[in-house]
This record gives structure tokens, C-alpha cells and sequence, in this order.
């Protein structure tokens, strides 16, 4: 008795599908790394300052900035500057310590008065201030 016998086929893999996923994974990865954490929700134009440092941004620090139109923005939400010096005396200590100030350079002298005024009722003793440096 005779069988008969098929010759089977070696295995191949599809690597066109795989090709076409990693590729996916690839462009994901380089779109999802191109986000970063502190982007200013509000465009603000910095001073330039001869005398400007670098600070490591190791700390977390509660960022007051002051926009263009006078909008008041502590760590990202509206306040006004009478609401200002109970919002800040309700941070951590920590937090306090590190408060920066963001001021646009079109933004009025009046309302930076009254802002620093309010950090210092505070008690918010060393208040550093973002700016860009020389070009």
C-alpha cells in the first residue's frame, strides 16, 4: 500500500505586517517625546537681562506669571491680585520658597507693583523673575 506524501512548505514569517507596526511605534514614540512639561499656556514675552542665570529646574516651584493684558496666573489658574496674597499664603512652604514671577515686558509697571506688593504681604522673601538672556 502506497501513501501519499505531501511536502510541506517551510514556515515563512510575514515580515511586511511587522515592517508596517514598528513603523507605527516609531512615529508615535518621536510625536509623543516632542511634548514638553512646561510650556506657558500664555505666550509671554521675556526681558532680555545681561545679568540672567540659569536655574536648575530640579524643584518644584509655583509659577506667577502676569500676561501681556494684565491677566494674573498662579501655577496656570486666572486670580485676581487682591485674591493674590491668600492664594499664596496657601501654598506649601516649599512652594512658597520657590515662587517665580513670569512678566511679560508689555505688561503695565502698576500691576507688577501691586503683585510684588502682595507676594511680599505674603511673605515671600526672595522672588527670582524669568527672562531671557542677552541675545
Amino acid at each position: 500500500m502506497k501513501f501519499a506524501v505531501r511536502k510541506r512548505r517551510a514556515p515563512s514569517i510575514i515580515i511586511v505586517s511587522l515592517v508596517d507596526i514598528l513603523t507605527i511605534l516609531l512615529i508615535f514614540f518621536v510625536v509623543s517625546t516632542t511634548f514638553r512639561k512646561d510650556q506657558p499656556e500664555v505666550q509671554i514675552n521675556l526681558p532680555e537681562s545681561k545679568t540672567a542665570t540659569s536655574a536648575p529646574a530640579e524643584l518644584e516651584h509655583a509659577l506667577l506669571t502676569v500676561s501681556e493684558n494684565d491677566e494674573i496666573k498662579l501655577d496656570g489658574k486666572t486670580i485676581a491680585v487682591e485674591d493674590l496674597e491668600a492664594a499664596v499664603r496657601n501654598l506649601s512652604e516649599t512652594r512658597r520658597t520657590s515662587l517665580a514671577l513670569q512678566a511679560d515686558k508689555k505688561a503695565s509697571f502698576g500691576i507688577i507693583i501691586k503683585v510684588m506688593d502682595a507676594l511680599k504681604l505674603a511673605g515671600v522673601k526672595n522672588l527670582p523673575a524669568f527672562t531671557h538672556g542677552e541675545k
